[in-house]
Formats: C-alpha cells, structure tokens, sequence
C-alpha cells in the first residue's frame, strides 16, 4: 500500500525530480488533463476521486515522515491545477494561461493562499493548491464568458 500512495502523491514520482517538482508535476498534470475527455462530468469524476485519494495518501505517509510540506509530494499542484482547468476546453489557448497562473498562485501564494498553507498536516499542504486553482478558474471562467 505505500507504493501505491507514493506513487499517488509523486504523481507517477515526478516529484522526485530534483529541480522544480511541483513545476514539473504541473506538467505532468497538465499532460494528462489534455487527455481526459471534455466531458464536465468526466473531468469532476476525475479531479474528485484525485482529490480524495491525495488527501487519504498523503495523510498516510506524512504519518511515517518529519516534514511539513515536503517537496516531493506534488498530488496537490494536480489537484490545484485540474480544478483551476476544469471548465476549459481541451483546444483552448487559455490552457496555457492557466497553467501559469496557478503556477504564479502557487509559488507566490497571495492573499489567503499564504495563510492556508500553515494548516496542520494532509490540510496545509492541500488546501493552499485548491484555492489557487480555484482562484485561477475564476479568472479562466471570466475570459471564456
């Protein structure tokens, strides 16, 4: 079991990487989400079954470890950055622009994001993605309308 919940919260261990792994499991995640049908209901099945996984996998194994937010674990930048893309399409240039946002909310971690990220636990290490990548959907959502 503490393979696969590796696995999970490295997204297939590309938070391994030694240089900018949260960037690269953007990457990784931005890769797979072009290939997830356009179907809304598909992609909420598939963003909440990861989000519900990364929260179970990474409160396992930060039970074994002394780190706060230890890099490699990157199931929250997925999670950040396929809620902030859940309403683009897949042809879509804004994509891109998502990308970069969450990345900008991410590192930067303006207004509440900063504070979120100082949570105990599974929460401080979640939370702060999710509300970049949902602040980075509104901005998206406000292009497209």
């Amino acid at each position: 079991m503490k393979q696969l919940y590796n696995l999970i919260i490295t997204f297939f261990y590309l938070g391994y990487l030694p240089k900018a792994p949260g960037t690269f499991g953007s990457l990784g995640a931005l890769l797979f989400w072009v290939m997830f049908p356009d179907s809304l209901e598909a992609r909420s099945l598939i963003l909440i079954s990861t989000l519900i996984l990364g929260f179970i996998a990474c409160f396992y194994v930060l039970k074994d470890i002394d780190e706060k937010d230890p890099s490699f674990i990157v199931i929250d930048e997925v999670v950040g950055l396929w809620l902030a893309l859940l309403f683009v399409p897949k042809n879509s240039p804004l994509i891109m622009l998502g990308f970069i946002l969450f990345r900008f909310f991410d590192i930067f971690k303006p207004s509440i994001i900063y504070t979120v990220q100082f949570k105990k636990g599974v929460y401080g290490i979640m939370l702060d993605d999710i509300i970049a990548g949902f602040m980075v959907m509104l901005i998206l959502y406000g292009f497209m309308i």
